[in-house]
């Protein structure tokens, strides 16, 4: 094993315990992920991940063809064997009852219930799994955990980064066209001074230099901008840790082209700056 090894998570367990919603998560974290992939493929996609992917996730479970707890422990030592490969077992599991109700609230068939109740096919898959769990690096029992908290685990244990970076995006746009459907936080900047009444400023946008001075010397501009970048600043690193990968602040004036593009594009400077990554975009400009 290498400081360059390529982290390599199967992802296994009980049907209903979470391997869908780990899977989604360990995607949003850089992970390349594949579910249900035949286990004779297993070793040709992990041995070729060091050079197609900087992390890879595998989803392995009874439903796989050619199942067998002796066959996926075979696949997984040999695995295990490649030197440039860091290889973890990830098992996620739930008590019988809590998967009962999974099963009756979502309405879905037990893999191995086809013929039988949902009873029947939770005790012979917890039959089939169970060899696996001693093998297992990591084991999750998911019976009280949420999918934010199921999140906020897989986030710590298998992050790929020190600090899981939350991607935002900025949108400015214009209050009479509609809101931003995406849009996770508003901010409303047409107390500011209008350029447009400005014969010279109105043809401008707010990408223009002019535009920008003329916003920035309104008397209530600095003290505004300074809250908000703060207020930015404090809860950013707060929705990272609860797990969240993406948030997107909408700024918005009456057309969308001067007020409302100054500031999303000085909050993108100021908060690109201490280190988040943003997506800018100008909705209405045009």
């Amino acid at each position: 094993m290498t400081d360059s090894s390529t982290p390599v998570l199967v992802v296994t367990g009980l049907s209903g315990a979470g391997k869908t919603s780990a899977l989604k998560v360990l995607e949003d974290l850089g992970y390349e992920a594949v579910d249900n992939l035949p286990l004779a493929y297993v070793p040709h996609l992990a041995g070729a991940a060091d050079r197609a992917a900087p992390a890879l996730a595998i989803g392995v479970d009874t439903r796989t063809r050619g199942f067998s707890a002796d066959a996926f422990a075979t696949q997984l030592n040999g695995l295990r064997e490649h030197p440039d490969l860091e290889v973890r077992l990830l098992f996620l599991n739930s008590d019988d009852e809590v998967l009962r109700r999974r099963f009756s609230e979502t309405r879905r068939r037990h893999p191995l219930a086809a013929d039988r109740t949902v009873t029947d096919g939770i005790v012979r898959e917890r039959g089939l799994m169970a060899p696996l769990i001693a093998r297992a690096d990591i084991v999750i029992d998911s019976s009280l955990l949420s999918v934010a908290d199921l999140r906020g685990l897989l986030i710590r244990a298998f992050a790929l980064e020190a600090r899981p970076r939350l991607q935002l995006s900025l949108t400015s746009f214009a209050f009479r066209n509609g809101l931003p459907r995406e849009a996770d936080l508003v901010f409303d900047v047409r107390f500011l001074t209008n350029p447009h009444y400005h014969d010279e400023l109105r043809e401008r946008t707010g990408l223009d230099q002019a535009v920008a001075a003329f916003v920035a010397q309104d008397p209530h501009y600095e003290r505004f901008f300074e809250s908000l970048s703060a207020m930015l600043l404090l809860v950013l690193p707060l929705y990272a840790a609860e797990g969240r990968s993406y948030l997107t602040v909408a700024v918005g004036c009456t057309g969308g082209r001067h007020r409302s593009v100054m500031v999303a594009e000085a909050l993108a400077a100021r908060i690109g700056e201490a280190g988040f990554p943003v997506r800018l975009r100008h909705r209405d400009i045009g």
